[in-house]
């Protein structure tokens, strides 16, 4: 259900249920975790590149299984959130390393959100965002309320959530929901590319300032300030940051590592 592969210190997750179009059950949820759990463990890991295989990238939530949790009268959809969406959201945002998405198809539902939570998110020209939750009477989880509209403003976000309406590569791009969306017969090696130039970067510094962008969505501008410079003093103490320096100064090419 998810593949793993680690080529030049890109390790790849690729969502494999495409017959489902790798819409999430616990069983693929449990190893969807464990890979990010690998993903924040490995140091031979410098950055993450999360796709689908088949023509969707995820659907979401299997209906199959939510419908059985909701018709059990000891069980509720939350269990669902607490168990897949919680931890996979979180996994992605506090994961210090850089984390690109790679949308080769329709993102629907907590699909859609899975992909947005991501640091750099490509698609496909052929992919459709959609915020599926309202068709069948539910609101927006894994991150949406969250994230959502701080990409895209309030009112988007809430006209995109209730009317569900297809939001199509080109148009995430426009709203800044997305980075870039490319043709699909070079979308992949475009990610490919982009993700293993990320690998070569100085990934500690990715980290570090992911933790500032995550903390920055709830303090104010002076507790925000101190925090950078906290972040920045961490950073000047790290390989990468002694690397680039001396690099710099003797007209070479740095070789980060990461640390």
């Amino acid at each position: 259900m998810i593949k793993t592969n680690l080529s030049s210190g890109v390790f790849t997750i690729t969502l494999n249920r495409p017959d489902k179009l790798n819409s999430f059950n616990f069983e693929m949820a449990n190893q969807m975790k464990q890979a990010l759990m690998e993903a924040e463990s490995n140091d031979e890991i410098r950055c993450i590149l999360i796709t689908g295989e088949g023509r969707a990238f995820c659907a979401g939530q299997d209906l199959a299984e939510a419908t059985e949790v909701s018709n059990d009268p000891d069980r509720d959809l939350s269990e669902i959130v607490h168990h897949t969406y919680i931890p996979i959201i979180k996994g992605i945002r506090k994961l210090e390393k850089p984390v690109v998405c790679a949308v080769n198809g329709t993102a629907a539902g907590a699909g859609a959100n899975i992909a947005l939570a991501c640091d750099i998110v490509i698609a496909s020209e052929e992919t459709k965002f959609i915020q599926s939750f309202s068709q069948i009477g539910l609101i927006p989880d894994s991150g949406g309320t969250y994230i959502l509209p701080r990409l895209i403003g309030l009112a988007r976000a809430t006209a995109l959530t209730f009317l569900g309406d297809k939001v199509t590569a080109q148009e995430a791009v426009e709203m800044g929901m997305i980075w870039k969306s490319y043709p699909s017969d070079s979308f992949m090696n475009e990610a490919q590319a982009i993700a293993g130039k990320l690998a070569k970067m100085p990934t500690r510094g990715f980290g570090l300032t992911k933790r500032g962008f995550n903390a920055g969505f709830s303090n104010n501008l002076e507790q925000q300030m101190k925090l950078e410079a906290d972040l920045q003093a961490e950073a000047g103490e790290t390989y990468d940051y002694n690397e680039g320096v001396q690099a710099f100064l003797g007209k070479r090419k740095p070789e980060f590592k990461g640390k």
